[in-house]
């Protein structure tokens, strides 16, 4: 046997082996660790919802598994350091992997380093509100307001670093604003405070204020992405109201512990993007407020980048940090 004949034999057999994980993937249960609460938030309801489609289209159980703390960062640890085989899968968030880096000084993963990208499901918009108390109905007058009263108004947030703290700062930060920040243990009881007028602004998901707009138990002053939610349709971005360039976005993708093989990472993302695309999954994506997405592992990674040059300069301006 020449060398060259070897080395044509040596390719063949590592193209081989590098195929048999995805071909017989996945053969046994596969976890989703999703990284909140259960029923809290729009992510565990899309990760769920994901999960058990997964489980058909894999033809193996995928579990959804909801380890919750510290903002998201400890489930997306415990994906990170779990071995990379494509039985363990994070539902990653902007919060926990674009914001964390920032905000704890002990992070122990690098959203970077430690993950691949396997597919991106979904972008949801939040919605900047108050408490009916407050005499402001638009972006305008809520800045009038609070440079009449610097100080005095009190935001609330899912906890600090968390993605509503965030979307707030960032609103404070370009007006030149001033406001408290009081942070809770995640959006519900952060909505419960700011509806009974305890603090009178709050950062949330559209789906999560929607019953209480309607309610009149809080008001709406604009969305926060660069186009309307078709949940509330009337209401107007923060945007076209005036403040150009506001563009707060939570993005939900699963991902993959670094060197997870390329053909079982490629035969989940089709996977799921096969969900995503169904009119069925799409319209239950739209229904909690967000809109179905689907990218390429390469626009996945640049939009992390983007969001961590983004929020890594607002964190340092404003001295953000989680104990």
């Amino acid at each position: 046997m020449n060398l060259m004949t070897q080395a044509v034999m040596t390719a063949a057999m590592l193209t081989f082996s590098a195929m048999a994980p995805a071909q017989n993937y996945p053969t046994k249960p596969v976890r989703l660790v999703i990284p909140f609460p259960s029923g809290t938030s729009v992510n565990d309801v899309l990760g769920r919802a994901l999960a058990r489609r997964l489980s058909d289209a894999l033809g193996q159980q995928v579990i959804a598994d909801n380890r919750s703390g510290a903002g998201g960062t400890l489930g997306t640890e415990l994906v990170a350091k779990a071995p990379p085989d494509g039985y363990t899968l994070l539902v990653g968030v902007t919060g926990a992997l674009s914001i964390a880096p920032f905000v704890y000084p002990k992070l122990g993963y690098d959203s970077q380093r430690d993950f691949i990208p396997v597919a991106m499901v979904a972008l949801a918009p939040y919605i900047l509100v108050v408490h009916p108390s407050v005499p402001a109905k638009n972006v305008k007058e809520l800045i009038a307001l609070a440079k009449k009263r610097p100080g005095e108004l009190r935001f609330a947030s899912a906890g600090v670093g968390s993605t509503p703290h965030l979307c707030t700062e960032l609103f404070a930060n370009t007006t030149d604003v001033k406001m408290v920040h009081v942070p809770y243990k995640g959006g519900a009881p952060a909505m419960v405070d700011t509806i009974a007028g305890h603090t009178e602004v709050l950062c949330t998901s559209v789906t999560n204020a929607a019953p209480f707009l309607k309610q009149g138990r809080i008001r709406a002053i604009g969305v926060t992405t660069l186009k309307r939610s078709p949940v509330l349709p009337d209401v107007p971005t923060v945007d076209e109201q005036g403040l150009k360039g506001y563009d707060v976005v939570q993005w939900m993708g699963v991902f993959a512990p670094a060197k997870t093989p390329q053909p079982i990472v490629q035969r989940l993302h089709q996977a799921i993007a096969q969900q995503v695309s169904s009119p069925d999954f799409g319209n239950f994506i739209r229904q909690q407020g967000a809109d179905p997405a689907l990218m390429t592992a390469d626009e996945v990674s640049a939009l992390i980048r983007a969001d961590l040059t983004r929020w890594g300069k607002l964190v340092k301006a404003i001295g953000v940090t989680a104990q």
